[in-house]
């Protein structure tokens, strides 16, 4: 039920919660109701802030691939779903949140490019597999972009969840086999 009610909602819940507990006390302190409705206001920023939490992506120390300048764009890229979620979850208004998706995808691209030329300059074996998840990446991103401005309220949940489990499965996966190896080479 609370997944569902954003902020405004949770704000109106917590006001009809505190109207009911002043209403709740005119049956008297012993009666169940007024103690009930008082133990559920105190709940709602606790709900409240634990599902928002959970809409977010936060860095771990576990997915860094041992070399700082692909942890940092990865860090960057943690930050960038985030801004898209924030302009979903607040509903910023559709501008801002094709603002955020397009940003996320041009520094997506741009991290890839990055991420391809340092394996393919120090030779990485797989480079060829990593630059097919890489497109397939972008391709399903692609998909979704066209999606998103035919129907943008059924896409963008999708899509952010889609970002948010690709990311850090590929970090967790693909980069970190590169981590290991480059890092062997003294790459850091």
């Amino acid at each position: 039920m609370f997944k569902t009610l954003g902020t405004f909602g949770m704000v109106l819940l917590t006001v009809t919660a505190v109207v009911m507990v002043g209403l709740g006390f005119l049956m008297g302190p012993t009666h169940p109701l007024p103690w009930i409705m008082l133990i559920i206001v105190i709940a709602i920023p606790f709900i409240h802030n634990k599902m928002a939490a959970n809409r977010y992506l936060l860095w771990k120390d576990e997915y860094s691939v041992g070399i700082e300048e692909m942890d940092n764009d990865h860090k960057k890229l943690l930050n960038l779903i985030n801004q898209l979620q924030t302009a979903v979850h607040y509903y910023t208004g559709r501008e801002f949140e094709e603002k955020a998706l397009e940003e996320l995808v041009d520094y997506t691209k741009t991290h890839f490019k990055k991420e391809e030329k340092l394996l393919e300059d120090n030779d990485y074996a797989d480079l060829e597999a990593h630059k097919l998840l890489h497109q397939k990446f972008i391709d399903k991103v692609s998909l979704f972009l066209e999606q998103y401005k035919q129907d943008s309220e059924l896409t963008i949940n999708e899509t952010l969840e889609f970002l948010k489990d690709w990311l850090i499965k590929h970090i967790n996966g693909t980069d970190k086999e590169y981590g290991k190896i480059l890092n062997k080479k003294g790459i850091h």
